[in-house]
């Protein structure tokens, strides 16, 4: 005897299908013009710190095969047993990245207070 196959789905998958449907086109919302205004501003003044904190990022991470191709020793150092190489490329980012993120908040907010 061959058992009925049934598709088991959510109530809410019916939901979801038919607002889909639904839904117009996304409309950018209108400021007035002195919050355009501000908007723009706003954003030329995060731009350039954002775009240091990239460039800064991309050092970071791809500045690292550079520092293991110029000193190839770190491999034969050891902290705790650990090789550097593995020390720099594993622990290294983090932090860095963590402060860069910090640093890049600040200056956006700071921006934004103005």
């Amino acid at each position: 005897m061959k058992t009925k196959r049934v598709a088991v789905t959510s109530p809410q998958t019916r939901l979801a299908r038919s607002r889909r449907r639904v839904r117009g086109r996304w409309r950018v919302p209108r400021l007035d013009p002195a919050d355009t205004e501000r908007a723009r501003g706003l954003y030329r003044a995060q731009r350039g710190p954002a775009l240091i904190s990239v460039v800064l990022m991309f050092v970071l991470v791809l500045g690292l095969p550079v520092v293991f191709a110029v000193w190839p020793g770190l491999d034969r150092l050891r902290l705790l047993g650990i090789p550097a190489s593995w020390l720099v490329l594993g622990v290294l980012p983090y932090p860095a990245m963590v402060l860069l993120g910090r640093w890049q908040l600040r200056r956006a907010e700071r921006a934004e207070d103005r």
